[in-house]
């Protein structure tokens, strides 16, 4: 699975399920397949969303994450009525799923049982953001409440799990971890009309310079004064400040 960034052009799943339990092989089924699409790195507004009937029991464990109960999924579809309309909107696609051996294994699971092609030979690309959040922050906690918390997205709907509301984050967390050169002093403007990826124009916005008050100048060399006593000379600052005549190139 690809843990980079893709190709902004490319169309892009973003993709969360929830389950019955933690293993297909044990019987687990998925109940919940959300999916948003991107596309030149904005929501499109297309989206799948289906609530699945599981045809089993939830494990207690799993109901007390995601609140989904057996009883609520009454009447809802079996994942044989749903699976082709899911395969069409994931075709091609690249997904960007957190935790993404989680959801692809369950998929496959799923699509076995129907004799449908699994996820690798049904879609462009898998695209893991915890394999790429482990990469950027290693040895930082990387679960999706904290990424949101690191990058100050608001989380503050999110009371239990559920697929469609960590699509919605985990496509602001992708787009934080894959910002590159959309930089505090760009504005990217790409033109979509152009169907080889459009024209990329920069604007450059002019720096703020704010310059030190009397004050704050005259609170930094009394800061200096107490440097200098201390080590019973000029700091070291005072020697960059002033450097030798022989090193102010």
């Amino acid at each position: 699975m690809q843990a980079g960034p893709p190709e902004s052009s490319m169309r892009q799943i973003i993709l969360d399920t929830e389950t019955t339990g933690l293993d297909p092989d044990q019987g687990h089924r998925i109940i919940e397949f959300a999916g948003l699409e991107m596309i030149n790195r904005k929501l499109t507004g297309q989206h799948l969303h289906l609530y699945i009937h599981p045809e089993r029991d939830i494990d207690p464990d799993a109901e007390r994450v995601h609140g989904i109960s057996l009883a609520s999924l009454e009447g809802k579809p079996r994942f044989a009525q749903v699976a082709e309309q899911m395969a069409d909107f994931m075709r091609d696609a690249e997904l960007i799923i957190h935790n993404a051996p989680f959801d692809v294994k369950f998929l496959n699971a799923e699509f076995d049982r129907l004799g449908l092609p699994k996820i690798n030979q049904l879609v462009a690309q898998v695209t893991d953001t915890l394999a790429m959040a482990r990469d950027q922050f290693p040895g930082k906690r990387n679960s999706l409440d904290a990424l949101c918390d690191r990058f100050d997205i608001d989380r503050s709907n999110r009371t239990l799990h559920g697929a469609l509301i960590d699509c919605e984050l985990l496509s602001e967390v992708y787009l934080w971890m894959t910002r590159g050169q959309e930089s505090l002093v760009m504005d990217i403007d790409v033109d979509t009309g152009n169907a080889q990826g459009g024209d990329i124009q920069f604007e450059r916005k002019p720096l703020l310079v704010k310059r030190a008050s009397a004050e704050e100048l005259a609170a930094h060399q009394a800061y200096l004064g107490e440097l200098d006593k201390a080590v019973k000379g000029s700091c070291l600052w005072r020697t960059l400040e002033n450097p030798p005549a022989g090193d102010a190139a």
